[in-house]
């Protein structure tokens, strides 16, 4: 730090600001500092800095699942959030999910010194382990609207859901089938519970609900049997992997995607403009979904005390997989 403030002609205090963003520099101070700083290869020394501040400037991201689509992009949302905040982010993940893996994991992070917890495993039972932990910094849950004991930060599953089945029934459908996730993922559960909240709104039963496993092959299998079946003239899928499959299905067996039979997604994967017929799905902000746990990170950091995250609110995109009922 010295050797930079002595070749910028400023002084080390100067140097200090620059790399705090302190915003009292001038700007042809600031880039004297920073010419200086590519022209030596400066780097700080994480591990001074971490014995004065007492932070390792490191977030712990307990993960399963990360080959499916929503957990990964959740992923790469906290990690882009915590860049921006000016923090790394050490991932570990789970290939059995117990409450044993969870505890050591955690346990593992606190070893490691990381300043707090993000934890991105998509099960009902990760939150009554998180509420047994005792943690010495901060723990953040993804999927968990947050209590006073756990805080957390959700996509509106519920709700997206609800926007998927109100606009099939605003186009005039009747009878609208549901193939969900697995029924032991938290977002799984909670789009069934929004498809159902539509139905009853609009006083109709639910007729069809086929649990299903997140990919595009059993989107295929169960998108047969439907339409063999031809039971509904609706159908809304848990996720766009297996909406692919599904069309598929109905492409081989003759059933026309939307003339026959509608089709809604959830995820909106970049795949999904793009499949035959684009697909209409519910989007959800996983950059925003990011931000948020990093914000409510930091205030319980700063506060020890996080406030409601609130829930990131998913938006319907409506592409050509969906029309008006026929007949």
């Amino acid at each position: 730090m010295e050797d930079v403030a002595r070749v910028a002609g400023v002084s080390h205090q100067t140097v200090s600001r620059v790399l705090n963003n302190h915003p009292n520099v001038s700007a042809k101070t600031r880039e004297r500092v920073e010419q200086a700083i590519t022209e030596l290869g400066y780097r700080r020394n994480t591990a001074a800095r971490s014995l004065v501040t007492r932070r390792s400037q490191t977030i712990g991201v307990l993960g399963s699942e990360m080959a499916e689509y929503g957990p990964s992009r959740t992923l790469l949302g906290v990690q882009q959030a915590a860049r921006d905040a000016g923090y790394f982010v050490s991932v570990a993940g789970l290939r059995d999910v117990t409450p044993e893996t969870i505890k050591d994991a955690v346990a593992h992070f606190m070893d490691q010194g990381v300043d707090g917890i993000v934890v991105i495993v998509p099960h009902p039972g990760t939150f009554e382990v998180l509420h047994q932990i005792t943690s010495q910094v901060p723990l953040v849950a993804v999927g968990a609207v947050g209590d006073e004991e756990l805080n957390g930060a959700a996509v509106d599953q519920r709700e997206g859901a609800r926007l998927a089945v109100e606009h099939l029934i605003e186009l005039g459908h009747r009878r609208i089938g549901h193939l969900s996730g697995p029924t032991d993922w938290i977002d799984a559960a909670a789009r069934i519970e929004g498809w159902q909240d539509a139905l009853a709104g609009a006083g109709l039963e639910p007729l069809e609900l086929i649990e299903g496993d997140w990919s595009a092959e059993c989107g295929y299998r169960e998108g047969l049997r439907i339409a063999a079946a031809r039971s509904v003239t609706a159908l809304f899928v848990a996720n766009d992997q297996m909406a692919l499959g599904v069309l598929r299905a109905f492409h081989e067996s003759g059933t026309r995607v939307p003339e026959d039979i509608s089709v809604v997604g959830f995820d909106d994967q970049p795949e999904s403009a793009f499949f035959i017929p684009p697909l209409t799905t519910v989007a959800q902000n996983f950059e925003e979904l990011g931000r948020r746990c990093i914000d409510l990170m930091l205030r319980l950091m700063e506060n020890g005390a996080g406030g409601p995250a609130g829930t990131v609110a998913p938006r319907l995109v409506v592409r050509s997989t969906t029309a008006a009922v026929r007949g």
